[in-house]
This record gives C-alpha cells, sequence and structure tokens, in this order.
C-alpha cells in the first residue's frame, strides 16, 4: 500500500467539532462513546498521514541539478515503508475524553530520513494545535524492539499496538515479533511487572478501600487490567475472566465521566467530584458510585491475585524441570525446586475430608461430592484458613456450582466449620474473597448483600463495611483466649456492622439482623441472644469509657444493666477491642484502652457484687443418665473400661424439618485410677478422632451402680465424648477399648506414637495462634479448684492438658471440654488428694505447669 493512499474521515479542520458534538451527546459514557471517539481519531489521524506523506513526496521529490549527461529522475518519498500505528490505552481503543494520544510513527530502514521527519511534523502538529496530549515515538521496527527490551512499559505499550494508516504489512510484522519477544522473555518479564504492581499499590494503595481512589494507579484500577492482558498475552498463565469486562467498563466510564466533569485528564476521584460524576452517570448518590467502583475493582484485584499466583506456580514448575534437565545432563541442577510442581511427583496432602493441598493451594480431593456435602464449601475454606493457603479458585468455582445449599438451620459441622473460618487468622481473609468472587458468601449469608462493598465516608475507618466486619473477627481471634465462648465472639464480631446496609441506628438494626444470622447458622435460643446482645452493645464500651464520667455510679450501673452478666461483659470488652484495631490506627490508643478496662472492672465490681447462685456440677451428686449409670455399673463389675458408641443427638431446636445427628457420642467407665484422661485422650488423638466436646464427671458408687447387691469397690469416672472423624470413617468400639486397655497398662506408648506421626506428617498452620492460657477461676466452685485451659485446638491437645495434671499429683473430679471452631476451651475441677479444693498457692503452681506443658 502507497503511504500517500487516500483515507475515509473528516477533514483535519472538522476534528475539533465533531469531537466537541460527541462528547457533549447527552449518551452516558460507555464502550460505544468510547469506540466512536477512537474512531474519529483514527479517521482524522489516517488523513493527517495521507496529507503529511503526500507533501513529503512534494517537497522531497523536488529535482535536483541535472547531472551531466542529462535530467537526474526526482527522489520520492516511498510508497512502502511507513505506518502509524496506535499503542498503550489509544491501541485497545480506551480513549477517554482527556486521554492521551500514545502513538507511534514506524518506518523500515529504507526510508529517507528527511521524508520520515517531514511525515511526523505533518502529524505530531495538528494533534499539538488542538491541545491534546500526545505521547509519541519514531521508530524502526529493530529499534521498537530494543527499546521494548530495555523498558517494560514501552513493551507493555507495543502489545496493544493497532493499524491506523500507511503500510500494514508493517504493523503486523512489528505485532508479530514485539508478541514473539514477550513470550519468549516472560520468565523474566513478568516478575518485573508483578513488581511495578507491587509497587504502585504501596504507593496508591486498595482502590477498593480508598476514599479518594485513583482509577488507574491503585490496585485493582485500569493499570492491573492492561497488567492481566499482558500476563495473557505471554500463554503462561490466564486470569479469571467472570466479571472482568464488566470491571473494566465500570472502571473506564467512571473515569470518562471524572475527565468532562473536571475539564482535567485525572484519575484521582476526588471527594468533591464525586456527587457530580454519580449524578451524570445516573447514580443515586456518591455512595452509590463508590460501591459501584469498589465491585469492579474488588473484581480486578482478585483476578490480579489469582493470575499472579499461577504464574508464580508456572515459573517455578519451569524452573524445577530445567534443574532435572541439568542434573540429567551433568549440569547444575536448577534452584527454588519446590515439591509439588512438575519435576516431583505432585503432592496432595490431606488438609480434611474432601480437601487436600496442592501445589501451594487447598483443593478439593479426587474422591470430593460437593453435590453430596453441602458443608463443603465451609469445610475447604476453614481447612485453607488454618493451614495459611489459598483456596483454589477452581475448587470455589466447582463448589459454587455444585454443592447444595446447606438446611436451615445449618448443622453442627457446618457452624464448626463457620467459625474456625473466622477464627484462623489473617488468611481468613484471602480465603473469604475467594468464596465471596463466587457469590459462596452470600448464598450463605444472603444479609451480607447489603454490606458488601460499602463505604464508609469516615476517615477514621480504612476498610469498606464488610472488609472492616471480616477484619474485626480476625482482630477478634487473637483474643480469643481472654472469652470463654470464642465462637459467639467471633461470629458477633462479623455481624456487628451488619446493620450499616438498613437505614437507622445500625446497632439496633444489627441487633435483629444478627439474631436472625445466628438462629440460621445454627445457634440456640440462648446463644442466638449473646449474640444479638453483642451486636447491639458493641459500641457502649467504648463510648461510656471515653464520653462518660467513671466516677458516677449510674454510669457504671446502666452499662451493667445492659449488659446482664460476667461472661458477655468479657465477650464485649474483647470485641470492643477488635472492632477499634480493626477500623483504623486512629481509632485504638493506650488511653482509650486504659478507660474501657477501668470501665469493664468497675462494672464486674457490680455484676459480682454478691455471691453466684449458681449450681456447682463438680461434685459427687451430679446426675448422670440411665444409660451411663449401666455402663458404671458394668465398669465397676468388670472392673476394666466399659464403651459404647450411639450417634450424637442433634444440637439445638429444630427450625423446620428435622435435625440431624452430630458425630458421634462415646461414652467411657472406667474404675476411678490414674492417667485416665491423658490415655483416653491419647487413644482418640491416635484414631484421628477429633473431640468436639467432652464432659468427665467423678460417680461415687451409690450412684454409678444404681442399686445393685454387689458391694462398690471405688468410685467410677465416666467420661461422655461427641467426637467426628477427621478422614474417613469411625474405628469401632472394640478397637478402642483395646487400644485404651493398651495405653492404660503401658504397652502402648501414646506419646511416642504422636510424636512419630506429627514428625511424618507435619500440621501446617498458616499463621502462628495466640499463645494458650491457663488460669484459675476465683470463687467459681464452693468445692474444687477450677482450672480454665483455652488453647488452639490440635490432636493430642488433651492428651498433654491430661499428662500435665497426672504429673501435678492433683485429683480431677470432673472436665467440661469445648471444642468451639479452633479453639479449645475447658475447664477442670480439682482438689487435692484430701478432696478439699487446692490452696491459692497450690492451684498457680498447677496452672504454670499446665502452661508449660502446652508450650
Amino acid at each position: 500500500m502507497d503511504i500517500t493512499a487516500d483515507a475515509a474521515g473528516p477533514p483535519p479542520g472538522g476534528y475539533a467539532a465533531a469531537r466537541t458534538r460527541l462528547l457533549r451527546q447527552e449518551t452516558p459514557s460507555g464502550p460505544g462513546r468510547r469506540a466512536a471517539l477512537a474512531r474519529l481519531t483514527d479517521d482524522w489521524l489516517a488523513a493527517l498521514f495521507t496529507t503529511s506523506a503526500a507533501d513529503a513526496v512534494t517537497r522531497n521529490g523536488t529535482p535536483a541539478d541535472p547531472p551531466p549527461g542529462g535530467p537526474r529522475a526526482p527522489r520520492p518519498a516511498p510508497r512502502r515503508g511507513a505506518a502509524l500505528v496506535a499503542v498503550g490505552g489509544y491501541g485497545r481503543g480506551e480513549l477517554s475524553p482527556r486521554s492521551d494520544l500514545d502513538l507511534l510513527l514506524l518506518h523500515d530502514e529504507t526510508v529517507d530520513p528527511k521524508a520520515v521527519a517531514a511525515l511526523a511534523d505533518g502529524i505530531w502538529y495538528p494533534v499539538w494545535d488542538l491541545g491534546l496530549a500526545l505521547d509519541h515515538s519514531v521508530r524502526t521496527t529493530a529499534q521498537a524492539r530494543t527499546t521494548a527490551r530495555e523498558d517494560l512499559k514501552v513493551q507493555l505499550g507495543l502489545l496493544d499496538a493497532r493499524h491506523i494508516a500507511g503500510d500494514p504489512s508493517l504493523t503486523t510484522a512489528l505485532r508479530t515479533a514485539v508478541l514473539a519477544d514477550w513470550r519468549n522473555q516472560a520468565p523474566k518479564r513478568l516478575p518485573e511487572l508483578r513488581a511495578l504492581g507491587d509497587e504502585r499499590a504501596r504507593r496508591h494503595g486498595e482502590l477498593q478501600f480508598l476514599l479518594e481512589p485513583d482509577l488507574k494507579e491503585a490496585h485493582g484500577g485500569l493499570r492491573d487490567l492492561t497488567a492481566l492482558r499482558a500476563v495473557a498475552a505471554s500463554w503462561l498463565a490466564d486470569a479469571p475472566r467472570e466479571g472482568l469486562a464488566e470491571a473494566r467498563t465500570r472502571l473506564l466510564d467512571t473515569r470518562d465521566t471524572l475527565h468532562l466533569a473536571t475539564g482535567r485528564a485525572t484519575d484521582r476521584l476526588a471527594l468533591q467530584e464525586q456527587d457530580q460524576v454519580a449524578a451524570d452517570l445516573g447514580l443515586a448518590d456518591a455512595d452509590a458510585l463508590l460501591r459501584r467502583v469498589y465491585e469492579a475493582a474488588r473484581t480486578v484485584a482478585y483476578a490480579d491475585d489469582v493470575t499472579w499466583r499461577e504464574v508464580g506456580r508456572v515459573l517455578r514448575a519451569r524452573s524445577a524441570r530445567s534443574g532435572l534437565r541439568g542434573l540429567l545432563t551433568g549440569g547444575r541442577p536448577g534452584r527454588g525446586r519446590t515439591p509439588g510442581t512438575s519435576g516431583d511427583t505432585a503432592e496432595r496432602t490431606p488438609l480434611a475430608e474432601g480437601v487436600v493441598e496442592q501445589d501451594g493451594e487447598a483443593v478439593l480431593a479426587r474422591a470430593a461430592r460437593p453435590q453430596q456435602d453441602p458443608v463443603l464449601p465451609l469445610r475447604a475454606a476453614a481447612a485453607a484458613a488454618q493451614a495459611g493457603l489459598p483456596l483454589s479458585p477452581h475448587a470455589v468455582r466447582r463448589l459454587a456450582t455444585a454443592a447444595r445449599p446447606l438446611p436451615v438451620p445449618w448443622p453442627a459441622e457446618a457452624r464448626e466449620q463457620f467459625v474456625t473460618l473466622l477464627g484462623a487468622g489473617p488468611p481468613t481473609v484471602g480465603v473469604w474473597e475467594a468464596l465471596e468472587a463466587e457469590g459462596l458468601i452470600t448464598r450463605l449469608l444472603p444479609d451480607w448483600e447489603r454490606v458488601r462493598c460499602r463505604p464508609q465516608r469516615n476517615a477514621v475507618h480504612r476498610w469498606t463495611v464488610d472488609r472492616h466486619c471480616v477484619e474485626t473477627a480476625v482482630r477478634a481471634g487473637a483474643l480469643s483466649r481472654r472469652v470463654g465462648r470464642p465462637d459467639l465472639l467471633l461470629v458477633a464480631a462479623l455481624l456487628h456492622d451488619i446493620g450499616k446496609g438498613w437505614p437507622g441506628d445500625h446497632s439496633t438494626t444489627g441487633e435483629v439482623i444478627a439474631r436472625d444470622v445466628a438462629a440460621r447458622i445454627g445457634f440456640g435460643p440462648a446463644d442466638t441472644g449473646t449474640v444479638a446482645a453483642l451486636v447491639r452493645h458493641h459500641l457502649l464500651l467504648v463510648e461510656t469509657a471515653t464520653r462518660r464520667d467513671l466516677d458516677d455510679p449510674a454510669t457504671v450501673q446502666k452499662v451493667a444493666d445492659a449488659v446482664g452478666d460476667p461472661e458477655t461483659l468479657g465477650l464485649l470488652h474483647a470485641l470492643t477491642e477488635a472492632d477499634a484495631l480493626a477500623t483504623g490506627p486512629a481509632a485504638w490508643s493506650a488511653w482509650r484502652a486504659s478507660l474501657v478496662t477501668d470501665l469493664v472492672r468497675r462494672v464486674t465490681d457490680v455484676l459480682t457484687g454478691e455471691p453466684p447462685r449458681q449450681p456447682d456440677d463438680s461434685g459427687p451428686s451430679a446426675a448422670a443418665a440411665p444409660g451411663q449409670r449401666r455402663l458404671a455399673a458394668e465398669a465397676l463389675r468388670t472392673g476394666g473400661p466399659v464403651l459404647s458408641l450411639s450417634p450424637g443427638t442433634p444440637e439445638g431446636a429444630p427450625v423446620g424439618g428435622e435435625p440431624e445427628p452430630v458425630g458421634v457420642e462415646l461414652h467411657i467407665a472406667v474404675p476411678e485410677r490414674a492417667g485416665l484422661l491423658p490415655a483416653a485422650a491419647g487413644v482418640l488423638a491416635l484414631h484421628r478422632l477429633a473431640v468436639r466436646s467432652a464432659d468427665l464427671r467423678l460417680l461415687e458408687p451409690d450412684a454409678g451402680r444404681a442399686g445393685e447387691e454387689e458391694e462398690a469397690d471405688g468410685p467410677v469416672l465416666l467420661l461422655s465424648w461427641r467426637v467426628a472423624a477427621e478422614y474417613g470413617s469411625l474405628p469401632d468400639a472394640a478397637r478402642l477399648r483395646a487400644d485404651l486397655l493398651r495405653a492404660l497398662d503401658g504397652s502402648l506408648d501414646i506419646t511416642a506414637r504422636l510424636a512419630e506421626r506429627e514428625a511424618a506428617y507435619p500440621r501446617r498452620h498458616g499463621v502462628r495462634p495466640p499463645p494458650p492460657r491457663v488460669t484459675v477461676a476465683p470463687a467459681a466452685s464452693r468445692h474444687a479448684t477450677v482450672l480454665e485451659v483455652r488453647a488452639q485446638d490440635a490432636p493430642g491437645l488433651l492428651h498433654r492438658i491430661g499428662r500435665a495434671l497426672e504429673a501435678a499429683g492433683v485429683r480431677l473430679r470432673s472436665a467440661h471440654i469445648s471444642t468451639l471452631g479452633a479453639n479449645a476451651v475447658d475447664a477442670f475441677y480439682l482438689t487435692g488428694t484430701d478432696g478439699a479444693p487446692l490452696p491459692g498457692s497450690r492451684a498457680a503452681e498447677v496452672a504454670r505447669a499446665v502452661q508449660s506443658a502446652l508450650g
């Protein structure tokens, strides 16, 4: 094609008027208007190219002085050998009203430099004359490739090269060469591209949480969309496509409207511009605008995170294969080889039933059947968060499409897995985002939609409402050792601001929603009431402590009346701190913490002003069910352990339909003897049985024999467990009894066996959990010393506690074991060998011994 060929389009003088008319149309910003602006600009530039090329021919074709012997032919500009190419955002057709025109004048080596310069002048000057921003360059194909190798940003722009005018073969050759270079250099260039994105995120923040976001540079913005296109062009990985096109459109529409509203080439959505931009986009208000932008940014940010994780996996696999080839050929093996990549046999390490770890992600096991296991999404999420692993996007997508909805109320396992997910620490955030990206969160909690991506126009808050709620749960997990019911704390932390999606006071509205949600996920009436009260009063302590006179008895009494009991007060104290820490640095300080602590101390004094009137269930008269009494009688008759296994009884009252059994109930009766608790707990751990709850009580002969004639030989220890298999099916009672007998007679070394298994299959933890906490509960019982243990649940935990108590030489009258999500909350009623409560110093010594045993 001759570079002087004609081009369609408006004459140069008419472009400005046509452009103004297009941008002043009442049609809102959108792909159609951007495409029309790009076409209009293409036609104008093509006409400029044609006119300038003709002028160049005229200027450079003037006959020179004729040589001796005859006239010399004119030197025209080449008929083929130059092209005008759009690159970058203009190359993609993403032309906003104030966007730069990114142009490359491409030519081959045969073109006269003077002709190229004249051609460039004929294009650049008319653009400048109209006041349009121009980013231009003039290069040969070889020069363009060299510059791209030296400058990553230039290479990214050339990936979107699009022909406008001139010789199309030049543009095609450039695109082909640049793409080939990019794919060949991808192992080197992609880490550089990732580093650029990380630096932008550090400088500009997360778009989805900023009150004045930069639509282009912040993480989740337009720059990241360009990077995702570049990754896809490398053929090494591809971004999740779901929602990306719509996210791009929303961000570009917002930028277009911002350009027109301000008359400037700005990408920062400043507060003072948001109302106008929202109105121009036909949105209700600035909050609706921000929520729309946040939703788009969240989609982009999630795709960005997933894509770069996949890039890392692929590059590690290539490195491993390269190292293997070097080893086989006598070369040096590659470095950075990791298990689970290509070059190694892909390992699949079990994490939970139906969930395994592979290639650094939590994925579904081959035998997993989501359509038959409605709890699997929560189990997979909890397992991933506990292990500090990302949840595979493919697994999440499969769970979203195949898993059946949970029944309402949720079965106990679903509630436990949900609590475990919330209490897993910072990894909870990434797993939560993965579930949310596929719509699983709003399926589990329909009320969540009201707070999803909802902005908070408060400089103190650093997160949107939904992310703040998740961050509060993460902070609450670190405080779980301070409370007796960490499960209620975690759920209340997640729901404390749920009312912000509705009109009115969010605490009052949130109380109603929290009550419904707590019942939905399977809590009983009493626990549901506690969660609702925590949500209702989550601001009570900090507002009272900082705004009222704590020396006024009426202030303290009002808080005491609202809270009602010491346990709820302790939960509210932890929730208050978690909420403040998750809000931002300005929301919590040593001063505020001291005021709240002082208030809590005063309210506690009021609530415990009189001796507690609650039954003491630690004594020998504690009731036992008829079946348990029969077990105790059989244990006395045989002198050995008696076991029974039965389906677990339902937890909570059913709400429509029959409740499902929870796990299995295991009852063990043994004549009182030393070492029973650590032995029994160790045997359960060896058989991979997770203890959900347990109760141990000491039955005196008359209670245990239920009226039989024989003389009793002594008291009976009755252990009632609610257990569930970590993997596979439950063992039978005979095997459990045989191993328990071996543990009691010393032929089975449980401690050594557990240590061997831990060494062979170490448990992976994403985040170091809070340290265990062992305390003596003052005045909790008239007949025994109560030792409270709060720790991270783990196989063998109860075995270690039992061994520590045995070594301390105390008598165990009863124990009450609870596993709440990932937290063990245990209470042990202890006496000395004389049957009396332990003296204060002795109780403290035992507590220290147990604490030391737990690390």
